[in-house]
């Protein structure tokens, strides 16, 4: 090889530090088209009331969703949060501009819906198709929460910080034998009477894991979670229908794995399904 002979290598990306880096490199095009060329053709949201049967206490759940192409992102938010402008807002916009947008659940399903486009749940991506048996809503409830669970590798008798109370992820625990501290911005009770925290991440440290729910993107309590288990080496599971795309890409920084359910959800009919099983160090 004479001086004036170069080697080319290929240019590999840095690993994501954070959501907010995500978002950067996203509007800076590093990790994909420009956002600016790309449009939404279809927003909408999803509302829906529950209570399984056999079970006391049901509840409520809204989410905003954008179609990008043959992707769809979303992001759930407390119901009646969300302006009804917003899904006109949404609708037609480029994503550079939605990525900008002042609410966050928008910012939220903007990022979704191109990263998804982007990177589909694929095996190529890192992704492993679970299937969800047809049946009533709470046997599909339970499937996933199996699905989820199963993700944490933990013995019995170690604590779980739960964070979005999902009655059917803590029977699930209760199954394995794991202890748990149900948190919710919401507060309440359990199904089992057992009081539900406000506060997740004053309670973090009494825990040995983290099971959280992509819904903490959008209302902004994500990063110091993910934080707290990138600190403390402890292991952090989400369940994902909020940004089932986006939190595939913290893997290995702070996120140990990730279970990402794109819409359409496992609650909208009683057909089959599919939640996609993502763990730190495979490929994306």
């Amino acid at each position: 090889m004479t001086p004036a002979q170069t080697v080319q290598t290929a240019s590999v990306p840095a690993p994501v530090a954070s959501y907010d880096d995500l978002l950067a490199r996203v509007r800076a095009g590093e990790l994909g088209p420009d956002p600016a060329v790309l449009r939404t053709s279809v927003a909408f949201t999803t509302r829906q009331a529950v209570r399984h049967d056999g079970r006391g206490t049901g509840y409520r759940n809204e989410v905003l969703s954008l179609r990008l192409g043959g992707a769809v992102g979303s992001c759930a938010v407390e119901p009646g949060a969300l302006p009804d402008s917003a899904v006109e807002e949404c609708v037609g916009a480029d994503v550079a501009t939605l990525l900008d947008h002042p609410l966050p659940p928008v910012r939220v399903a903007a990022l979704d819906a191109y990263l998804m486009h982007v990177t589909p749940h694929t095996p190529a991506n890192g992704a492993e198709a679970v299937s969800l048996p047809a049946g009533t809503s709470l046997k599909k409830s339970q499937a996933r929460a199996r699905a989820v669970v199963e993700l944490l590798e933990l013995p019995a008798g170690s604590a779980v910080l739960v964070v979005g109370v999902v009655n059917s992820l803590l029977e699930a625990l209760r199954s394995r034998g794991l202890d748990y501290v149900p948190c919710d911005l919401k507060g309440g009770v359990t199904e089992w009477g057992e009081p539900v925290l406000t506060d997740a991440l004053a309670e973090a440290g009494r825990c040995d894991a983290l099971l959280v729910s992509g819904m903490t993107l959008g209302n902004g309590t994500f990063e110091p979670l993910r934080r707290h288990a990138l600190t403390h080496g402890k292991r952090l599971v989400l369940f994902a229908q909020t940004g089932s795309a986006v939190l595939p890409r913290l893997l290995g920084q702070g996120v140990s794995a990730v279970c990402a359910e794109p819409y359409p959800f496992f609650w909208l009919d009683g057909g089959p399904g599919t939640v996609h099983r993502y763990t730190a160090g495979e490929v994306r």
